[in-house]
Order: C-alpha cells, then structure tokens, then sequence
C-alpha cells in the first residue's frame, strides 16, 4: 500500500499496531508505531529509509508491487538505526550496487550492522542530489539528534522536509496526517518522546532548528520516520520543539515512589494533601513506580517544576525500582527542576541520603534534607508530611 504525501511522493512504510515496547525493553509503544519510508518518483525514483528489521520481507515485497526495484536509482537512509535501515540487507539482494546516500557515520554505522560494503556515497550538511523536474534533495547533518549519524534531507519545489526521528512520535494509525488523528493523543505521544528520547540533546536541538530555520526554506509537509506526516500547519511541531528544549516546566509537582508496607505510599499521600492546602492551582501527581509505565513517569518528571522521590529503606539502600529510574533520569538530563525525598524506615534510615545524592548527581536542585518516618506512620508523622506538603507548596 501507498498513500501520496504530495505530488509525486509516496509512503510506502509500514504500520505496526502490535508494538508495545522498542528499544529493547526501555521504551512503551502504547498505541504502537509506524515506520515511515518514501518513495519519490521523479526522473530519478528515490527510495528514503526503509522498515523495522522484522518486517523487511515483508516490505520489499510490497516494493515491488509499487516499483520495479531495479529502476530505483538510489537510496537514502537518514538514520542507520535497525528500525529505519532494517530492511535493507533484504532490498540489497535485488540491487546490490544501488548508491545509498548517507552521512560518514551513517556508513560506519550501516557497516556495523550489517558488515556490507555497498556502494556509500557520504554526504554532509548543505550537498544537494538532482531528482529531476527541476527539484533538488538537499541534506542536512542531524547529529546527535539522536545518533551520530542522523540526518535529515529537504526536497525542494514540493517543500518537504524527510526529518527522520526529528518531530515523530510512536503512533500507529491508519489515516497518516496529522490533520486526520486525535489530537490528544498525538501531543501526548509527541511529549513523550520528547521527553525520553530527545531531552537529553535539547540545546543541540535547538541549535539545530534554528540554523534549519535560518536557510529559510518554505515547509509545507514534515515527513517523520514515525508516525503522522505533519501537513496542516507543520510548523507547530516546530514551535513545540524549541519550547521543549527550553528547559521546560509547567506548573506541576509530582511524587514518585515506591513502597513496602504502604508507609511510603501513605506518606506522598499526605505530603500532596499538604502542597494542595498551599498551593490549590498547582498540577499534583502521584506515581508508583513500580506499578506505572516508566515512561509515562519521565514524560510528567520533564513536565515538572518539582519532583518528590520517595522510598523506604532497604538493606541500607533505596527500593530497586527507584534505583533504576533514577538510572534513566540521570540520562534524560533534565534541566531548571527542584526536588526533594521522603520515605519510611525501620532502623537505618539511610534511604534519604541515597534518594538525596541521586537527585543532585541527577541534576536537581536539592530544596531541603527532605522528610522520613520511622515504622508505619502514626498521626503525628502524617500531619508533619502535610506540613512538608505545605512547604513544597509555598516554592
């Protein structure tokens, strides 16, 4: 199946409404994802990126139904990841001596995976390839966003921009643009992968965008490697992106923690009964980390202006669920939060100075010592975390 974008450009991708996790494990496809690959028809038939490794059968099959795969005349593949490039060690059987065009670290990359010496034709920001009718594909480096090898080209005349991870998110869907979807989810996809994907690149991005943004180039669509093609008002995912890399914050506290014996569950439920009492217009949220998506957890983290991480003590550490976000925060580098600890203990009690250096190796503002409670908390306990709340509240 094909869909035209514009012209005489087509998606010939392929929707995945099964994925659940990518990445391995480390990422959540709650309403899957697709792979987005183009194909140009022109004088020149160029082919932009291709599938997901499990599906490449599958797509040069459907390839063929659309193009005799030996008039393609060259290829393009904006980012060597399996979930882009996936498909071309079963595409190459048939065209073997096809040019790929990609970045120096795209081939490296490419060799990596697939330990083949094909026909590379390196290309760096600002080189330009004929298509015919007068367009040109004009290339530019993307590195970092969010390999070394990702690039993004610009067809010209139709004004597309094939942005590869730039401005997607995992989303599957049958109607493609972003006009056509429900927009709530979309955003919230869209902040999503923001937030775990790109965050930790977020001045690049910005850089990025803004020397994009400076060669002036009239964009009327944004082709994504995944999901919707961005054609009524493109541009809006632009704006969001330099909103987003700007250090982002809404005006919301959230508690994340884990719990034993429900002590520290019952805690971070008085703490947010107290930051209510200070501040009634603040966004309040509570997260188990060991019941919720890790994901969606780092996605309200990068919403927050503060953020309260709760354990109890254990074996003279924190729980393991909170040990491993904090691995995952540590590597999102969130920027502009405060954040502060809470958490129960039976004799120890070292669960704070461990919460408390990993929030500052994360690079939070640490606001205070933070607040725990010995066994089960009794009233007394529970009335000095609303009292807590209420300071965090005031902030």
């Amino acid at each position: 199946m094909n869909v035209k974008i514009k012209n005489n450009v087509f998606w010939v991708g392929k929707v995945d409404w099964e994925l659940k996790k990518f990445h391995g494990n480390e990422y959540s496809t709650n309403h899957g994802s697709s792979y987005n690959s183009y194909l140009i028809r022109e004088d020149k038939n160029v082919l932009i990126d291709t599938v997901w490794l499990p599906f490449a059968k599958e797509f040069v099959d459907n390839l063929k139904k659309e193009i005799d795969l030996k008039k393609i005349d060259f290829i393009i593949i904006n980012h060597a990841e399996i979930d882009h490039s996936g498909a071309l060690y079963e595409l190459m059987k048939y065209i073997p001596d096809i040019p790929i065009y990609c970045t120096e670290n795209g081939v490296k990359s490419i060799k990596g995976h697939y330990h083949q010496d094909w026909n590379f034709k390196p290309v760096k920001t600002g080189d330009k390839v004929t298509v015919g009718n007068g367009k040109e594909l004009i290339f530019v480096e993307m590195k970092m966003l969010h390999w070394p090898d990702s690039m993004a080209c610009y067809l010209t005349d139709d004004n597309i921009l094939f942005s590869n991870d730039a401005f997607g998110q995992h989303y599957a869907s049958e109607y493609l643009f972003n006009d056509l979807v429900n927009q709530n989810e979309l955003f919230n996809e869209c902040i999503k992968y923001y937030a775990n994907i790109l965050n930790p690149f977020s001045k690049l991005v910005e850089k990025k965008i803004k020397e994009v943004l400076s060669l002036n180039l009239q964009i009327d669509i944004i082709a994504t490697s995944h999901g919707v093609v961005w054609r009524n008002n493109p541009t809006q995912i632009v704006e969001k992106y330099l909103e987003w890399s700007n250090a982002y914050l809404e005006d919301q506290i959230t508690l994340v923690y884990d719990t034993m014996w429900e002590g520290t569950r019952r805690m971070a439920e008085s703490i947010a009964q107290g930051i209510k009492i200070a501040n009634k217009r603040v966004n309040i949220k509570l997260f188990n980390a060991a019941k919720i998506d890790k994901n969606d957890i780092m996605t309200e983290i990068f919403k927050s202006r503060i953020v309260l991480f709760g354990s109890p003590t254990i074996n003279r550490g924190i729980l393991t669920t909170m040990a491993g976000l904090f691995e995952e925060i540590k590597g999102l580098k969130f920027e502009n939060k405060k954040a502060a600890s809470f958490g129960c203990y039976g004799w120890g009690g070292e669960s704070l100075s461990i919460l408390n250096k990993n929030i500052t190796d994360s690079g939070f503002e640490l606001i205070n010592e933070g607040i725990k409670c010995q066994w089960n908390p009794d009233d007394e306990s529970i009335n000095n975390c609303v009292n807590f709340g209420k300071v965090i509240g005031n902030i």
